[in-house]
């Protein structure tokens, strides 16, 4: 297949903007499905998960590769709730332009804005498409007015709306002058929408003419410009990411899709136009000669095939038989199946040129974000940077003798999904697995209990709390014991003080004169550090301070490592009742991105989560404001948030430092603490 017959497109946008359902109506009218599938019938070619269609949303990255005229098109739709944004990251990665779909009656949202962010920083070719325009209370010009400012592409669009609202029937096409209905069907177009066409071909020259000198000398000499003048200047402009189209288009009435399945194949560039690829200090371009490269974006593991990798071939080819190198984890990868995909249909295949997408199965070490390449190719492709998990949750099987598939299970899940995590935690002594959401994690539980038979519960993690000095203090620890024949002693004095924050445990050895032994004093430090693990409030971890010891005496028969070890711990003991001892919480740095409408309720929460806002600037129409907020506060932070903002918001976080806890807070803790224990 020659490269100029490929096209691979992304659908992406906030939840519930219509993606899923214009991938469907695309592929009927393409003729690649007989029927129109639908999410709300449970047909959609891309929502097949059993989860997808119990919900009647996009849950996970979907691929339908299908021929089109003289075309091969790799069609891709994503998720658009924030929970899944790593699956609509991975499809960023593959495609070679994007379709931002936005809902005409909701306009521009929170997750249109953090997708457009991602397109932009790989600079794709990208169309904008303003869907369900048959709703009420729809205004396309206000919507094209908005994306005007949400990007620094010149706007240029192709097809404006026939009617509004109830009345809306048709676009009308900028360029070829005419009206399109259902399905494509060709109609006049209206006497009132005709001047509206004449002014917006004047937008598309002016556009053209921005970026092209002698288009501009033409259109300052005030000569006329002719509409097919405009159009190779256009494709430029879009491969340079300069320019974008905005098309208007009802995809459950099926109106607009025609014109966009045209404007794909017209204005999109084909891979060779893209780009070279840089890599290993060199260019490669993207042509069936080059050596082969090729990017795994996405990992599915599937009960009869094992583990699909999802390959985009950037340049060169492979077939079945192929020994590749996988430069990523240097090692070699022998291709065995290829696969075709469409939805959750497979079909052997027995090559992959440049530019296409395909499945591969059994191989070795390969997972997302490898780089597999000619055995030349050295170096790898960057990894794919997906946002960090921002809840956390302990699990605890239902049924004993379950752990082994629950580490098969999840380890699975976490080979499909880079945005999730799990580990066991030895100091809080939990199983804590990590997602974007309370959602996120709730798909991973009802996975594993579909895919591997395993039930769990969720509870809240036990934070982890530390404890430290909050002045300085010195004490002594003497152990003597006779029991007939030899018996113990060790006798140290130790200077307890605290350090600043983060400073770990520094231990210090001051005794001079030999009033010690060296050789026990290993036992000394180990004694420290085994009391302090203890803590003295709640248990937890003594930290940030710095222990010497100073002076001590021995016995040259008695005196023992042991002896040493007790008396350590003693003096440990006796410092913390003179020093005094604190609690320390783990404090998180929180990103979170909201809309300026819902500033005002999100700022008085933080504060009732004892947050302290840092700072606040402005991303769009979306504020984000960064605060250290006590993890211990954060506890299904996603949920609230999402009521708060109408499910508009969302929020990173990250360990920041370790800071006391307010004392009544204190209490409260160690109170629990000593319930918790005589249970």
């Amino acid at each position: 297949m020659a490269m100029k017959g490929i096209r691979t497109i992304g659908f992406f946008g906030h939840a519930g903007s219509g993606k899923t359902t214009i991938a469907d109506a695309f592929l009927f009218l393409a003729g690649a499905n007989t029927r129109f599938g639908k999410v709300s019938e449970k047909t959609s070619a891309f929502d097949y998960d059993p989860e997808e269609m119990e919900r009647a949303c996009s849950l996970n990255l979907a691929l339908a590769t299908f021929d089109y005229k003289d075309l091969i098109i790799n069609l891709i739709d994503t998720p658009g709730y924030s929970d899944f944004i790593g699956e609509a990251i991975s499809g960023v990665q593959a495609v070679d332009c994007a379709v931002m779909v936005i809902d005409a009656a909701a306009g521009i949202e929170v997750g249109t804005e953090r997708l457009l962010k991602k397109i932009e920083e790989k600079k794709l070719p990208l169309i904008f498409f303003i869907n369900k325009l048959k709703k009420e209370s729809t205004d396309y010009y206000k919507i094209f007015s908005a994306i005007r400012e949400i990007t620094k592409r010149s706007i240029v669009p192709l097809t404006i709306p026939i009617g509004e609202a109830d009345k809306f029937s048709g676009v009308a096409d900028i360029i070829k002058n005419k009206g399109f209905g259902a399905k494509g069907k060709e109609e006049e177009i209206p006497a009132q929408i005709k001047e509206k066409v004449s002014q917006y071909t004047e937008k598309i020259i002016e556009a053209a003419a921005d970026t092209n000198e002698n288009l501009m000398n033409k259109y300052v000499e005030g000569q006329k410009i002719e509409l097919s003048e405009c159009l190779d200047v256009l494709k430029k402009g879009i491969i340079q990411g300069k320019t974008a189209l905005c098309l208007a288009g009802d995809a459950l009435e099926l109106i607009g899709i025609q014109n966009l399945i045209e404007t794909v194949i017209e204005f999109m560039p084909q891979p060779d136009l893209l780009p070279d690829i840089e890599i290993d200090s060199q260019k490669i371009k993207r042509t069936n000669d080059s050596p082969f490269l090729g990017y795994v974006f996405k990992t599915i593991v599937e009960p009869h095939v094992g583990e699909l990798c999802y390959l985009k071939v950037l340049s060169g080819s492979i077939k079945s038989g192929d020994i590749v190198r996988n430069s990523t984890k240097s090692s070699d990868e022998k291709i065995n199946q290829i696969f075709s995909i469409k939805g959750k249909e497979k079909k052997d295949i027995s090559q992959l040129t440049s530019g296409m997408i395909g499945g591969l199965v059994k191989l070795k070490d390969t997972q997302t974000s490898d780089t597999l390449a000619a055995s030349n190719i050295k170096a790898s492709l960057p990894k794919i940077e997906f946002p960090a998990p921002s809840i956390s949750m302990a699990m605890v099987p239902k049924a004993k003798g379950d752990e082994e598939k629950i580490s098969t299970g999840l380890t699975r899940l976490r080979d499909e999904d880079p945005t999730f995590t799990f580990a066991f935690d030895p100091e809080i002594k939990q199983l804590i697995i990590s997602g974007i959401g309370e959602l996120h994690l709730d798909i991973i539980l009802s996975r594993l209990k579909r895919k591997y038979g395993v039930s769990v519960e969720l509870t809240k993690p036990r934070i982890k709390y530390c404890e430290t000095f909050t002045r300085k203090a010195e004490a002594q620890g003497k152990y003597k014991k006779q029991t007939g024949g030899h018996g113990q002693y060790g006798d140290c004095w130790l200077r307890i003080q605290p350090l600043e924050k983060g400073a770990g445990l520094e231990f210090v050895n001051k005794i001079v004169g030999g009033k010690i032994p060296s050789r026990y004093i290993p036992s000394i430090e180990k004694g420290v550090r085994e009391a302090l693990q203890q803590g003295f409030l709640t248990g937890c971890t003594i930290t940030d301070i710095k222990v010497e010891v100073f002076e001590g005496s021995y016995h040259p028969v008695d005196s023992s490592d042991i002896a040493f070890k007790i008396a350590a711990s003693m003096a440990v003991k006796a410092c913390a009742e003179k020093g005094g001892v604190a609690l320390l919480e783990p404090i998180s740095e929180v990103e979170i991105y909201v809309p300026e409408t819902f500033m005002g309720d999100v700022m008085g929460d933080l504060n009732s989560r004892r947050g302290k806002i840092m700072g606040m600037e402005s991303e769009g129409k979306t504020q984000k404001i960064k605060a250290l907020i006590p993890e211990a506060e954060m506890y299904k932070y996603s949920t609230s948030l999402r009521s708060m903002t109408q499910g508009r918001g969302y929020f990173n976080m990250k360990f920041h430092h370790l800071e006391e806890v307010p004392k009544e807070i204190t209490k409260r803790i160690v109170e629990g603490k000593a319930k918790e224990e005589e249970k």
